[in-house]
């Protein structure tokens, strides 16, 4: 018998207190710290055990592929009995369910992650290494008592997320980006360039598929916002989606793309599929990266060119951040109408500029001047999304691009969001969406779709508060 399991088996007795010297009356037990120390004790009893387990476990499985198919988990469930008895441990009927579930999580599923990934509420999950993992819950971050044995631990959770993809990580090449089976954005760091040990962020998606109508719900935008959005997208307007991270940028171009009709051919880029499009005409292309010997690369630019060869009717991007933005351009200037894209930015005009540099990126050195025409010729509208003080996230402006004066491209607002402050009771920020008085110029084009949109869409409505 291992001397862990006769320290599981038989808990050191807790000790006795000292006995009152003479007439000095016995100081009060603190029941409080007491109680807590002894849970302590006992949960860190648990976890020896479920590690003990997993190690045993693992020896057992060895070579058989480990998933959660019936027989794989009829398997576990048996050889868990049968350790369970070799210990001689007692725990109670829910404790042993408890313990089954934590190892079932670490064979088959992604270990101490996976009651975060259980969390409908949990939006982003941020592993800061072995001891320290925080959450993001209603837009806050929220520090988790999970924790992994050790730096080797995370590393055997990075592996296993990024195996099925084909995807590699070690000293030489320390980053990968990845994805979880649900879609969800995985990005893994690990030393020498991660300082405190092997770094995992992963940004999930709800399970459900937001629609245009939650947007409205959670008071992301307005009924006209919506309307006029729609109208643009059917109507082959090419739209940026801009914000900063975690603004809800992807979350707005799987919406604005199920405004796509049917009849369309779509081809989706991406670094790591995110998009979940509804159309069935969807032909669904992924960046690769370079193999361990530094081939094999196969980046957004080069699928952007490849995508010009297969007859698309659209092409949405999930992200552009280099020199396919000049492909991407140049796409919308010849024939792709109705493309979508996002981009980091901070506002349309900055977005203008991160346009400016990322086609500079492409090498062609082209004049600046030409490169902004390029922008104002290809993009037509341009919808700034934001996550406010409060963790809510609001489309803040919508932007119509109406050509070139001189050297500079000219902008206007169409919608914009107005922060008034935050209410004291609730700590939500307060503001209005309103309607700048413009209609845009592209008008005329939503009028040949069939779109007459009213004048009170674009009129500023009575003052009511989001």
């Amino acid at each position: 018998m291992s001397s862990l399991l006769q320290r599981l088996q038989n808990p050191e007795p807790e000790r006795s207190p000292k006995p009152p010297q003479g007439d000095q009356p016995a100081a009060p037990r603190p029941a409080r710290r007491q109680t807590a120390g002894l849970e302590d004790i006992a949960r860190q009893r648990r976890a020896e055990l479920r590690d003990w387990m997993v190690d045993r476990l693992f020896e057992h499985l060895e070579g058989l592929k480990l998933d959660r198919s019936p027989e794989t988990r009829r398997l576990l469930a048996q050889r868990f009995q049968e350790l369970y008895r070799e210990s001689g441990v007692a725990l109670t009927p829910s404790e042993q369910r408890a313990l089954f579930q934590e190892i079932e999580d670490e064979l088959l599923g992604f270990g101490p992650l996976e009651p975060l990934l259980r969390d409908p509420e949990v939006t982003e999950i941020m592993v800061n290494g072995p001891h320290l993992v925080f959450v993001e819950k209603a837009g806050r971050l929220i520090e988790t008592d999970v924790k992994f044995r050790d730096d080797a631990h995370v590393m055997r959770i990075i592996e296993r997320i990024i195996r099925p993809l084909g995807r590699h990580i070690d000293r030489k090449w320390p980053m990968v980006d990845a994805r979880l089976p649900d879609g969800s954005r995985v990005n893994a760091i690990i030393p020498p360039c991660a300082i405190d040990g092997p770094t995992l962020t992963i940004r999930r998606f709800s399970k459900e598929k937001l629609g245009v109508d939650d947007l409205i719900r959670f008071g992301s935008m307005t009924p006209q916002m919506a309307e006029f959005l729609r109208a643009c997208v059917v109507s082959r307007l090419n739209i940026v989606v801009s914000g900063g991270t975690g603004s809800g940028k992807t979350t707005l171009l799987n919406i604005l793309s199920r405004f796509i009709p049917d009849g369309e051919r779509i081809v989706t880029i991406e670094d790591a599929a995110e998009l979940q499009l509804q159309q069935r005409h969807v032909v669904r292309l992924e960046a690769k990266p370079a193999e361990v010997d530094g081939t094999g690369r196969v980046s957004i630019r080069d699928l952007v060119i490849n995508a010009l060869r297969m007859r698309p009717d659209r092409i949405v991007v999930g992200e552009v951040r280099g020199g396919e933005a000049l492909d991407m351009l140049q796409a919308m200037n010849t024939g792709h109408d109705g493309s979508l894209t996002t981009a980091h930015a901070n506002s349309p005009r900055d977005c203008l500029a991160r346009l400016e540099t990322m086609a500079l990126m492409a090498g062609m050195e082209l004049p600046l001047k030409v490169i902004r025409e390029q922008i104002a010729s290809a993009v037509d509208l341009i919808v700034q999304t934001s996550r406010l003080r409060d963790g809510s996230r609001k489309v803040v402006q919508i932007s119509e691009i109406q050509g070139m004066e001189g050297d500079t491209i000219v902008m206007q607002d169409i919608f914009i969001f107005r922060e008034h402050g935050l209410d004291p009771d609730t700590g939500k920020v307060v503001g209005e969406f309103m309607p700048t008085g413009v209609r845009p110029r592209f008008t005329p084009r939503l009028e040949q779709a069939g779109f007459k949109l009213p004048p009170e869409i674009f009129m500023a409505p009575k003052r009511k508060l989001y």
